[in-house]
């Protein structure tokens, strides 16, 4: 392959100025609403403009990127634009394993593949009736916290569900996915595993700041109860957090297991980059509730390495930069069949 491409948006420039650094041409599939963004960034090659994210499945898309020999690097905004068998139909390469990506889109698909892994997560409640306690409810697919609400019953639940009905986020309740609550620190834990060689990489660890949510400890206490609001827990953007080194022997056992169960489960497996999400407890024990199966936007705080990579190059190696060298290493050794899909 000789160029990378990926959607303007989520983590679209540290993918591509990685790509670039590694030799390739970068391309970008942007909206229109956003080229004057883009452009201000000499490291892409070539623009695709589109009113819409779903026309990198047209033909005068599907065309420019095969004659550019381009993979697809897949984000977030990806999942949150286009159904899983839209993004299955997509003719142009991508980046990692595309089928992995329904996984992550459908919860009780996820659900299934994080017990799999053995890893500790929370309870799921099959019906707002099993609520006693604190829950809180999920949107599917990628939605960066958007649509997400805490609920301790079920009255208190219904109040908040309609009102995203009403305000046109969601349709029902066949839209939300309820798990308990987690308590502790979060912390959001980015892999990389390589297909070719087989090993897994830890790349850095970051946290998110969701508003409203992280502005309502601003807020003293009888004014939180005084206003009527439901909390949203859009994610506006993340900071670096490096956990103690006791903890790093955990870490990657719960990435090997991931890996080694979305093998058994989801051929080829996780190739590429991963997150699994969650928190740590008062016993430093991590509970995930969340992974990801592609790059995440918490990986834009590492553009130039992060405390993990440093440790592993001796270069500054981003996430979006270390995907570019898969390909290349892949494109050497006549591979690129099992790192792309």
């Amino acid at each position: 392959m000789s160029s990378i491409a990926t959607l303007g948006s989520h983590c679209a420039l540290q993918v591509l100025k990685g790509a670039k650094d590694e030799g390739f041409k970068t391309i970008l599939v942007c909206e229109k609403k956003r080229e004057k963004l883009y452009r201000r960034f000499h490291f892409i090659d070539e623009f695709i403009v589109v009113d819409s994210f779903a026309e990198v499945m047209d033909q005068r898309c599907s065309n420019i990127l095969k004659e550019n020999n381009a993979i697809i690097v897949p984000h977030g905004t990806l999942i949150a634009q286009m159904s899983s068998a839209e993004i299955e139909s997509i003719k142009t390469p991508i980046f990692g394993n595309k089928w992995i990506l329904r996984w992550e889109s459908d919860r009780n698909m996820k659900e299934k593949l994080m017990v799999e892994s053995k890893l500790k997560i929370p309870r799921s409640l099959s019906s707002p009736s099993e609520i006693n306690g604190l829950v809180i409810a999920k949107r599917h697919g990628a939605a960066g916290g958007k649509g997400y609400f805490l609920a301790t019953n079920e009255e208190e639940y219904m109040k908040k569900r309609d009102k995203l009905i009403e305000d046109g986020i969601i349709k029902g309740d066949s839209d939300l996915y309820l798990q308990e609550y987690a308590l502790g620190v979060s912390a959001y834990l980015q892999y990389f595993y390589s297909e070719l060689s087989g090993e897994l990489e830890f790349f850095g660890v970051d946290r998110r700041y969701e508003s409203d949510i992280d502005g309502l400890g601003r807020i003293p206490a009888q004014e939180q109860i005084d206003i009527e609001l439901i909390p949203s827990f859009n994610v506006i953007g993340n900071s670096p957090l490096v956990l103690r080194e006791s903890l790093l022997e955990e870490v990657y056992a719960m990435g090997e297991r991931f890996v080694e169960a979305a093998k058994r489960l989801v051929p080829p497996g996780m190739t590429g980059p991963f997150c699994l999400e969650g928190v740590y407890d008062e016993n430093a024990k991590f509970t995930t509730f969340e992974f990801s199966a592609r790059i995440v936007a918490g990986t834009n705080l590492y553009v130039s390495g992060s405390p993990y990579s440093s440790l592993i190059y001796d270069e500054p190696m981003s996430m979006g930069r270390r995907i570019a060298r898969e390909v290349k290493n892949a494109n050497s050794k006549n591979s690129l069949s099992k790192i792309v899909t």
